[in-house]
């Protein structure tokens, strides 16, 4: 039986971090605006785990928000025995962090490593020089080289967070920074499309006509080539766009830029088009009374688009009559399609690979 996963998160709001982002304001995006304490995680990981199955699970401790790494030491290690009491005792299985890239160095990991710290993620955001320098990041893209190989030479395990949309930022840049995130070999990858909140410098910029957020269809093609590529690269994307809260949701504290609260699905949806219309294309298939889809329970949605779009614009541009979707307990790499007269499988990651090498984007 496979192990549900869950992730106790702390906040660390802002605190320590050196430079204001243009994009940036913690206190809107965790919705934490007070310091954290030693007491007040260590209160929030007993109430989560009032509410967690002790049976088959996994557990981790994360610490995000602001940068970890840039706090003092001592404050550090206040948060730090916090959780690795509870590791010690085998209750969490793995703690996390999430920090800059300027704020890693030897003496830091060290303290990590001490504390049990099992991976580390860095906010890369951009590796154009041009686009972190508009973004007032404080540091150029050698940090985050730099502070990649120290992580991994200490045995963590190494996590990358990328922007695409930011000011001076446009399709290139961010499939460069994705080709150069690759050459790093982190174990997960997370993307966000930039959003214009309230109360940060780029919202100054946007309203002064400085600055054009990404729209919806764009942010989705970018996100849609980058998740191809870390894919094809075995590398795990455990996030695309920011998690939709109370206040960060358009018309609140989103103001613009491409916001939608399911967007990694609108991604993965986008995928399956792709490999679809090739499939359909490579095969003839046209005219077809019926076809019926198989593919993991997870990926039913997906599949079938928002709206059921994906299935709408197979039916009307290949004049199939009917189309059905059964979700079965198989491996997400493929998906089945059969009709009255054929069965067959097919393989995401040739199409992926086939679409990559097609756009020269591997």
């Amino acid at each position: 039986m496979s192990k549900d996963y869950y992730i106790i998160p702390i906040f660390v709001p802002h605190l320590g971090c050196p430079h204001d982002c243009v994009f940036c304001n913690q206190k809107r995006i965790t919705g934490k605006s007070t310091d954290m304490t030693k007491e007040k995680a260590d209160n929030i990981i007993s109430e989560h785990l009032k509410t967690i199955p002790k049976m088959d699970r996994q557990l981790e401790i994360a610490f995000y928000g602001g940068s970890f790494t840039a706090i003092s030491y001592d404050s550090q290690r206040e948060l730090l025995d916090v959780a690795y009491k509870y590791k010690k005792k085998g209750i969490v299985n793995r703690i996390r962090l999430s920090t800059r890239p300027d704020y890693i160095d030897e003496r830091e990991l060290l303290l990590l490593k001490e504390y049990g710290v099992d991976i580390i993620e860095l906010g890369v955001q951009s590796l154009d020089e041009e686009v972190l320098f508009h973004s007032g990041r404080g540091h150029g893209s050698e940090a985050v080289y730099s502070a990649s190989k120290l992580i991994k030479e200490y045995g963590f395990g190494l996590g990358l967070q990328m922007m695409i949309g930011l000011p001076g930022d446009n399709r290139e840049k961010s499939l460069f920074t994705a080709k150069e995130i690759v050459k790093m070999d982190p174990i997960c990858v997370r993307i966000y499309p930039t959003l214009v909140i309230v109360d940060t410098y780029l919202e100054k910029m946007y309203l002064g006509d400085k600055y054009k957020p990404l729209s919806l269809e764009e942010a989705v093609d970018i996100s849609t080539d980058l998740l191809m590529i870390f894919t094809y690269s075995n590398i795990d994307v455990i996030r695309i766009g920011l998690q939709p809260t109370d206040n960060i949701t358009l018309g609140k504290d989103v103001i613009a830029g491409p916001f939608h609260p399911a967007f990694r699905q609108l991604v993965e949806s986008n995928i399956y088009k792709i490999i679809l219309e090739e499939y359909f294309n490579q095969e003839n298939l046209y005219d077809i009374d019926e076809l019926i889809f198989e593919v993991n329970k997870k990926d039913i949605s997906n599949l079938a688009g928002q709206n059921s779009n994906n299935i709408n614009y197979l039916k009307e541009k290949y004049k199939i009559k009917k189309i059905t979707i059964y979700g079965k307990d198989i491996s997400n790499k493929n998906l089945f399609i059969k009709s009255s007269d054929f069965y067959d499988k097919i393989n995401k990651m040739e199409f992926i690979q086939k679409y990559l090498i097609s756009n020269k984007l591997i």
